[in-house]
């Protein structure tokens, strides 16, 4: 078999090469230079006679067809018998879909993946390809978390082309196929390094074509950087269906699995799970997790409802108030923006008549999840009064909305699905924004305060 040609390619202007070089000739830059596969002539000339892929029949030509006519019948998913990972996945996992798990170094990627390919794989021939381990040490890995291994296949090979050969050989053929971790594989119609941008995407477009053609369903494990990307080229999160991020705090037990693409089902979509000697086991309420287990409340602390897809969330917000030694006191966050918590400081001052600008302020989401919606404003702002008076919230108060930089307390989405969660978790006070006020009665034993301006939701605070 002739080996593919290949070109370098400038990443900034697109300029060709023969060969690689330090510096492009055409725009100057340096080190923008990767290696590519050129499709032969031939192939764009393709007749009756053109030679077919070994692991998929290909349709010869392609029709233009009206979308009416279109079958509009959903697709059908499969269960990973995880039901955190499968509320990620948009209700499970849909046949040909190509899903990348990125996560820091000992997260619990593999971990979940191999539980869920050993639950699944008594109903869904599977395989799971390692590239970092031997197979001793995925069999050791899956003995001490007791999973079922009489049905799951393993396979120790990094070579894509190999890998694919052996998947299509298998007898029965394969539905499902991680690949752990894409940053291991190498393309042999590439010369460049396993891990390389060329590598990566040449093995990664392989390994998408594959999934398409047979219907597999295949994980790719993804390294991230020290900046929290996948590492590799960003192409590589457009070329998947979904992106899936493992999240946990360090000496935490908890992990978040958390949907940033997903073509099948809602972005943001949240799993939680709890590390344990067994593996990671599921969180059937996370709102308990994210909320405080002290029995008083506290000063500088408020609880707020946030949204992550589908699920409302209950998450306690900290905030610590000090004086401050510095000319320029400082504006700390975990788990939120710190440019908003600064605008929403200077809202609080023009409109709320409280000051801090000669204090540190340090906000903080417990539990480590990330809050991104503005629903978190006002708890915010609440949780900073209640520490710059040292005077605690009153006992079971949930308070949510987005503050208006005129100090306005504007309404968010699913505000009756909030006051829900919060009167499900026995919570007694909800202050809310007018427009999201429930109808009377429709939540007994929850009062709810309706507030316009930053002004009244202050004085209902106490």
């Amino acid at each position: 078999m002739a080996k593919a040609k290949t070109a370098y390619v400038c990443s900034e202007c697109g300029a060709s090469f023969t060969r690689w070089q330090g510096q492009c000739g055409e725009c100057g830059a340096w080190n923008t230079l990767s290696e590519f596969v050129i499709e032969p002539a031939s192939s764009a000339k393709s007749g009756a006679g053109q030679a077919r892929s070994s692991w998929a029949g290909r349709v010869d030509a392609a029709e233009v067809t009206a979308l009416r006519d279109v079958s509009q019948d959903e697709q059908a998913r499969v269960s990973t018998t995880i039901g955190e990972f499968d509320r990620v996945l948009g209700g499970g996992l849909v046949e040909g879909s190509v899903v990348l798990v990125g996560g820091d170094p000992g997260i619990g990627k593999s971990t979940l993946l191999l539980q869920a390919l050993a639950l699944m794989s008594a109903t869904q021939p599977a395989i799971y390809v390692t590239g970092e381990e031997s197979l001793a040490q995925v069999a050791g890995r899956a003995r001490r978390l007791g999973l079922p291994l009489d049905d799951l296949n393993a396979l120790a090979e990094t070579c894509v082309e190999k890998i694919l050969a052996r998947a299509t050989s298998a007898k029965p053929r394969p539905r499902l196929l991680v690949a752990d971790s894409i940053q291991t594989l190498w393309s042999d119609t590439l010369t460049s390094a396993p891990g390389s941008v060329s590598q990566v995407r040449e093995s990664a477009a392989k390994l998408v074509r594959f999934a398409k053609e047979t219907g597999t369903s295949v994980f790719l494990v993804g390294h991230v950087t020290k900046e929290g990307g996948i590492a590799g080229p960003r192409v590589l999160e457009h070329m998947v269906d979904a992106v899936l991020y493992f999240e946990g705090e360090s000496g935490s037990r908890f992990r978040v699995l958390r949907a940033f693409k997903n073509r099948f089902g809602a972005v943001n979509e949240l799993g939680v799970f709890a590390m344990s000697d067994k593996g990671l086991k599921e969180v059937p309420n996370p709102s308990a997790i994210f909320l405080s287990g002290s029995s008083t409340a506290q000063p500088g602390s408020a609880v707020m409802v946030t949204r992550e897809g589908t699920r409302p969330l209950l998450v306690e917000v900290q905030a610590l108030v000090d004086q401050s030694p510095l000319a320029n006191p400082r504006r700390v966050t975990l788990g939120l923006e710190q440019n908003r918590l600064a605008m929403l400081l200077a809202v609080l001052h023009r409109h709320g008549g409280v000051g801090v600008f000669d204090q540190d302020v340090f906000v903080n989401v417990v539990g480590g999840i990330r809050v991104q919606e503005t629903a978190a404003d006002l708890p915010v702002l609440l949780a900073v009064l209640s520490s710059l008076r040292d005077r605690p919230l009153a006992e079971k108060t949930v308070a949510f909305g987005e503050v208006g930089l005129s100090g306005e307390i504007r309404p968010v989405p699913n505000g009756e699905e909030r006051l829900k969660e919060a009167a499900t978790h026995g919570f007694k006070r909800a202050i809310v924004p007018k427009a999201n006020v429930p109808k009377p009665g429709q939540f007994k034993g929850l009062e709810v305060i309706a507030v316009e301006r930053l002004a009244q939701a202050l004085d209902a605070a106490g």
